[in-house]
């Protein structure tokens, strides 16, 4: 059952579908959608468990400091655990899988630790399972890593086949967040001579003034952080500067600041 807004969404593309996989359900969501937003459209509120009681989680906030809907992402050489759905932008063939649980995220056993909790206190195992010292590694430390903790690791023998990004600078002047306040930041040591360099965790400028819709200086907020990511690629002319060169600001896409 589909419950996405009838209207609305600056990110979404409503013309272009995407098929993604969560816990082996084939579901629908648009170009635009972060894996959080798809599947709230598909009425999945329940995304995860707690990590101790396996109480069940929804979704709570829209970023990076989202606490509940920590996913196991793709499979094999491509597996990671922990990511975020809410920073999480959806793409065709997305595999998703929920954390801390078993059988199922709908039907968790771990969920009987509820019923004792009052001998479940905060640090309880660190003291619990001391004795005896062999029964540590072949009894203790698999029970609890089975029934508590959050993504399952990548196994020892797979390697990540991808290759990310990396680079040596020099800049006089480094701008974390290309909101409105970091572009315009930049942009103004730019043009005071600075070598400047911008860099944002998501895969779009302007933060939240776009998604909010509000007018900067009379300026929709579309364009005119159109305008500001423009003038920061091309960088400026400075008169201070003896051959005029151009200083080019260097804006860089960077996930996970």
């Amino acid at each position: 059952m589909s419950t996405r807004l009838a209207s609305g969404g600056v990110r979404v593309n409503r013309t272009k579908p995407l098929f993604f996989d969560f816990n082996g359900k084939r579901l629908r969501g648009l170009q635009g959608d972060t894996l959080a937003s798809a599947l709230l459209a598909n009425g999945q509120r329940l995304v995860g468990r707690s990590f101790k009681y396996h109480r069940p989680r929804g979704i709570l906030a829209s970023g990076a400091e989202e606490p509940n809907a920590l996913f196991n992402l793709g499979t094999g050489d491509t597996h990671e655990p922990n990511q975020r759905a809410t920073t999480t932008e959806l793409f065709e063939g997305l595999v998703a899988r929920s954390q801390n649980h078993w059988p199922s995220l709908e039907n968790d056993v771990g969920a009987l630790n509820v019923l004792a909790a009052r001998m479940l206190p905060a640090g309880f195992y660190y003291k619990t399972f001391i004795h005896p010292r062999a029964a540590w590694k072949h009894l203790f430390e698999p029970v609890i890593r089975q029934s508590a903790g959050l993504g399952a690791a990548p196994k020892a023998e797979t390697r990540d086949p991808d290759r990310y990004e990396h680079f040596h600078a020099y800049t006089d002047v480094l701008v974390i967040g290309g909101g409105v306040a970091g572009l315009a930041a930049a942009r103004r040591a730019a043009e005071s001579g600075a070598r400047v360099m911008l860099i944002e965790q998501t895969p779009h400028w302007g933060g939240r003034a776009v998604v909010d819709g509000q007018a900067i200086g009379g300026t929709a907020p579309v364009d005119w952080v159109a305008a500001e990511v423009g003038a920061v690629a091309d960088g400026q002319r400075h008169p201070a500067d003896p051959d005029h060169g151009r200083r080019r600001l260097r804006p860089r896409l960077c996930y996970g600041i």
